[in-house]
């Protein structure tokens, strides 16, 4: 209900899930007065979806705090509720973002082990499979070593059960790859993920700059929500410069829009790799169960794609292998962190 393209596009999303997933059931909370008539244009939907209503909407202008303290009885609520209590294995929301956070928060609580919660983002680039994971998107603005640690951790464990790799490269956002650049917590980090690599499954590639988060040299960037939130804004809007820059261009003059029209396929293709819409869905990393964010401004097809972003990750089991997976390195952290007190003690 609180997208900016209104519940028709959320509806439309569904109907597109459930005719490539038939054994996907959704339930689709807000208001029914609204909902019920968009669910009966689409034949055959009503009856894979189970309508809950909720009377009250979180706006984009509602405060976290104050829908942490008066949320109940919103779709945003009764969605989160619908995971916590089971129902439901995974949430998907085009909902305001800092109260999604803080709904998820106080009703499914962060895992053992996990001292903030991130968005992780998936980012097109030249790896084989197309994509990197970022993270933090915009979680919190801030993170310290020991942060930046976990988000390594659930970097990986997302980028294996979401894209499939077997051992992720993960590598740390700074100004440069040089180790003695950078601020001192980047640095603290830096001495805290190398040792992790074997309980944490994954392979850390040191330092990487801007230009490597869509590049073939990581498959998961690291760093805090300030900055990756920045640099998430800043690749959808170039994306979106450069398509329209392409459209201005072919269609200036006369040979230019036959050069468009020998050059279709290839810039359809062209449109289809940078498309943010296909990527559409940040998934909320630290919590106990999945929740999606996806973007306020998501049509149809970006909401199709956080759907079943959200499908495949619940399908992967992945909070239980997430929450293994940090506990274990967790507990290699702390043999690790007493080993070097020791050392310190005794020098």
């Amino acid at each position: 209900m609180g997208g900016d393209r209104g519940p028709s596009a959320v509806v439309s999303g569904v109907a597109a899930v459930i005719a490539a997933n038939p054994d996907v059931r959704v339930i689709l909370h807000g208001d029914e007065a609204v909902l019920r008539p968009l669910l009966d244009k689409k034949p055959g939907l009503s009856s894979m979806v189970e309508l809950r209503h909720a009377p009250r909407v979180v706006t984009m202008e509602d405060k976290p705090s104050q829908v942490m303290r008066h949320g109940e009885g919103t779709s945003m609520w009764s969605c989160i509720e619908a995971v916590r209590s089971g129902e439901a294995a995974a949430a998907v929301s085009c909902g305001n973002t800092g109260a999604l956070m803080a709904v998820s928060m106080i009703r499914l609580r962060r895992m053992p082990g996990v001292n903030r919660p991130a968005i992780a983002c998936l980012w097109p680039s030249r790896n084989p499979g197309g994509f990197n994971v970022m993270l933090d998107v915009g979680a919190d603005v801030k993170a310290d070593a020991p942060d930046l640690l976990q988000y390594a951790l659930m970097g990986a464990s997302y980028a294996r059960n979401g894209l499939g790799l077997a051992r992720p490269r993960v590598g740390l956002l700074n100004v440069g790859t040089e180790e003695h650049k950078g601020r001192a917590e980047l640095k603290a980090a830096h001495d805290l993920i190398g040792p992790a690599t074997g309980a944490g499954g994954f392979d850390y590639v040191g330092f990487v700059e801007g230009g490597d988060i869509p590049s073939d040299r990581v498959d998961v960037i690291v760093t805090d929500g300030f900055t990756g939130n920045i640099a998430l804004k800043t690749g959808e809007g170039t994306a979106r410069f450069v398509g329209d820059a392409l459209r201005a261009a072919f269609n200036a003059t006369f040979l230019s829009k036959i050069a468009a029209l020998l050059a279709l396929t290839s810039l359809k293709r062209l449109q289809t790799r940078i498309d943010p819409r296909r990527v559409n869905g940040g998934v909320f990393l630290g919590l106990n169960g999945t929740v999606v964010k996806s973007h306020g401004s998501a049509d149809a097809m970006g909401v199709e794609a956080a759907i079943g972003l959200a499908c495949r990750l619940a399908r992967a089991g992945f909070i239980e292998r997430l929450a293994a997976r940090v506990a274990s390195a967790g507990a290699a952290g702390q043999d690790t962190a007493g080993q070097g007190e020791g050392a310190a003690f005794n020098s």
